[in-house]
């Protein structure tokens, strides 16, 4: 098809569909979106699309066991009788139930029981701390986890259960208390306001009534969620279903920005929704009334004098009443921080808040070598691959391309690449900052439920040739997901940078597409609430060939973390899809190899880490967290735990003392070693760069409340910023620039090269 027929065929469809959708969207004004066809639709849509198939008997097998464990994980709620009732009922039929428009009839029918079984508990409860006093003197134990064991056979097992439970609950509240009381007597403070301003047995109790308040107020809408996101997860645990309010806030987190006040909401133990932060230059902080810890108790959404009572709300629905349309007015009403019970309504006019903290952010390292060279370098953390899908700004491509035309400018010598806890998000945002470290080329290659394989780069790139040539370390952990293994796994399939990190990445290799289910609802059929199927569609394969899918980016160089004691990643989820191979991507050529000198780092990062205290220190946890996990019990007996909390104590005592000698000494050669130049997106057009104030960068987007319980935790903070992966990471960049000085990792070009058809 020539171009200008194209452009008119496809203006032609967009027409037609904007048309029927209009005419779809014509409903009565007393209409309501029927969830059994919701049910419906969606299982057609995912019979139709998943990259899985699966056929009924799974598909039977496996909803009920995921909406039962998402509702009751801990298996603390239902009896064992209940869910054999609803094997027996339901267990070989919820498939037809689907198709038939009957799906509900499970969802409302599992969801009444748990509702009223989590009312019997709450019940027991109030009754067993009006009856009890805990000696804690008892040897009983409890089960830490207990996800892997069965419901309670009866009720009388359960109430024996639910003993423990609370007994354990009200022991951990006691000795948290002792603790926190411990830590201010050594630090001569005095103990935290609000530390007791509820007695044990009370917080445990108010902490149960506020979540059976949630369970009962849930409507249609979120028990509809609730079941068809175990549908959904029957499939692969990515697959998802997104009510139209989840749909809001799934976009709103992809783009870094929403419409609202700008505030950082808690909920408090007596059901209020206390102030915890204001965005700086947002709606709040310009207004100027809201006060950090401020409590809302009531919202006018519309402020129209109709005040919604906000106390024990779930944040999620207290968010949603504050959020709306850009430059309408929302009315609050708080309890004033500095006057208890004393409350007033305030009137905010919203607005477009960026969340700054969550945009990539950037510095100049200038690194002193013993020799006294000074070795310039530049660090970006990418918190997400975000991108505006409406405005195209915010962009996480732009911003990087941003930072490293400067950082070019700059004259860099290498760069340390941060993605550790980026959990993914847009792809094509990925193929754009690929291309500004490898130049034009293939980035990562996907694969249908058919089979068909389609290599998917920048067609139209910007740059002929790299932006940035110089060396690269990549930072990795094992919440890396999605996006950011498409990154990581194509810069080391081209050899193009050195990846250091935790065991593995996430090892999510799929891909998932939000699809509105409303679209296929029929002509008189009200699907403006219908919401969204967000679908795994294709597999993630690297231009190598290997899927990242389950076993995730394997590091070059493998650092100590706490996470090789506990299951975190694709392989421990659910029904998570298999790992496989395909053949290398067409117009796939790695860089040679030897330019990395792997071997010679990690040789020499691993004389390092096991010299290292805080990665001593790391395996030491790790051994224990391990120990720990495999007992699986916790004590009953307060002097037991007492014992076992006072030798974590003493240890992290001592180990707290000898980083503070150490930090003390690390300090001084640090200041003489590095300086750090802040570069935010804000610096970009300022000619010289600030040399970094760590204190004022932690409210320089955001106000925070003081915490005066967490204020207590005297942990010494990392000497100049540097945690033990970022300082290990700027060792081994520095290395690799060292040995890269004779033999560049790639060919240099005079400028970057900008395409202008």
């Amino acid at each position: 098809m020539k171009p200008i027929k194209k452009k008119f065929h496809d203006l032609l469809v967009y027409l037609i569909s904007g048309l029927s959708g209009l005419l779809l969207t014509q409903q009565p004004l007393d209409a309501k979106t029927d969830f059994d066809v919701v049910g419906k639709e969606m299982t057609v849509m995912l019979g139709n699309t998943h990259f899985a198939r699966l056929d009924s008997k799974d598909l039977n097998e496996r909803v009920l066991k995921t909406y039962l464990k998402d509702l009751d994980v801990g298996k603390m709620y239902f009896l064992q009788s209940d869910v054999d009732e609803f094997e027996k009922k339901y267990g070989d039929k919820i498939d037809t139930l689907l198709l038939q428009k009957k799906s509900m009839t499970v969802a409302n029918h599992v969801y009444s029981v748990f509702r009223s079984r989590l009312k019997s508990r709450v019940e027991f409860t109030e009754k067993l701390l009006e009856s009890h006093d805990f000696t804690f003197e008892s040897d009983r134990t409890i089960a830490r986890d207990r996800s892997a064991l069965s419901w309670a056979v009866d009720q009388e097992a359960s109430d024996l259960l639910w003993s423990k439970h609370i007994e354990n609950s009200i022991l951990s509240e006691v000795l948290r208390r002792e603790s926190v009381e411990k830590l201010a007597k050594e630090q001569d403070k005095d103990e935290p306001k609000d530390h007791k301003k509820l007695a044990p047995k009370e917080k445990i109790l108010k902490r149960y009534k506020r979540l059976l308040q949630t369970v009962e107020d849930a409507d249609e809408m979120d028990i509809s969620n609730y079941f068809f996101s175990a549908v959904a997860k029957c499939y692969d645990p990515h697959s998802d279903y997104f009510s139209s309010r989840e749909m809001k806030r799934f976009r709103d987190a992809m783009k870094n920005s929403f419409v609202g006040i700008g505030a950082l909401l808690q909920t408090e133990d007596d059901g209020a929704t206390k102030i915890m932060g204001i965005v700086v230059g947002g709606p709040a902080d310009k207004q100027g009334v809201l006060a950090l810890n401020d409590r809302i108790i009531g919202v006018d959404p519309l402020n129209d004098g109709n005040m919604v009572d906000t106390m024990h709300m779930k944040i999620d629905k207290v968010v949603d009443l504050i959020r709306g349309k850009k430059r309408t007015k929302v009315g609050l009403k708080i309890e004033t921080a500095g006057a208890p019970g004393e409350t007033k309504i305030i009137t905010i006019e919203r607005g477009k808040v960026e969340q700054k903290e969550q945009n990539a952010r950037a510095e100049i390292i200038d690194f002193k070598t013993q020799d006294q060279q000074t070795i310039r370098i530049g660090w970006i953390m990418i918190p997400s691959f975000y991108l505006d899908f409406e405005d195209g700004d915010p962009s996480v491509a732009k911003h990087l391309e941003q930072f490293l035309i400067r950082m070019n400018q700059e004259n860099v010598s290498g760069l340390l690449l941060d993605l550790r806890g980026n959990g993914g998000g847009s792809l094509d945002e990925v193929l754009k900052m690929t291309e500004f470290f490898v130049g034009k080329g293939p980035v990562v290659q996907v694969k249908d439920t058919f089979g068909r394989i389609e290599t998917k780069g920048r067609r139209r790139s910007k740059y002929r040739k790299a932006l940035f040539t110089k060396p690269v370390v990549v930072l990795t952990d094992k919440t890396s997901a999605s996006a950011s293994e498409i990154l990581a796994g194509a810069l080391q399939d081209y050899n193009r940078a050195v990846i250091v990190g935790e065991s593995s990445t996430f090892g999510k290799g799929t891909v998932q597409q939000p699809m509105d289910i409303g679209r296929f609802f029929k002509f008189f059929e009200d699907g403006s609430d219908a919401g969204h199927v967000k679908m795994t569609i294709q597999k993630f394969y690297r231009v190598a060939g290997s899927t990242t899918q389950l076993r995730g980016v394997v590091p070059d160089v493998i650092l100590p973390a706490i996470t090789d004691a506990l299951e975190i990643g694709e392989a421990h989820l659910d029904y998570a899809l298999a790992h496989d191979e395909i053949p290398k991507a067409k117009g796939y050529r790695a860089l040679k190899r030897e330019p990395l000198h792997v071997s010679k780092l990690i040789s020499m990062s691993q004389k390092r880490v096991n010299e290292n205290q805080d990665f001593i220190y790391i395996k030491s946890d790790v051994e224990r967290a391990k120990e720990q996990l495999a007992e699986n019990k916790a004590s009953l007996n307060i002097n037991t735990r007492r014992e076992e909390l006072n030798k974590s104590r003493e240890r992290n005592k001592l180990r707290k003392q000898e980083m503070r000698e150490r930090f003390a000494r690390v300090e001084p050669e640090d200041q003489k070693r590095y300086t750090f130049y802040r570069m935010g997106l804000e610096d970009l057009a300022k000619k010289e760069l600030k040399v970094i104030d760590r204190e004022k960068e932690k409210e320089v987007h955001m106000r925070r409340a003081k915490n005066e319980i967490a204020e207590l935790d005297d942990t010494p903070e990392w000497p100049s910023g540097l945690d033990p992966v970022r300082r290990e990471g700027i060792s081994i960049l520095t290395d690799l620039i060292a040995f890269s000085e004779s033999s560049q990792v790639v060919k240099k070009a005079p400028s970057p090269t900008v395409l202008t058809d």
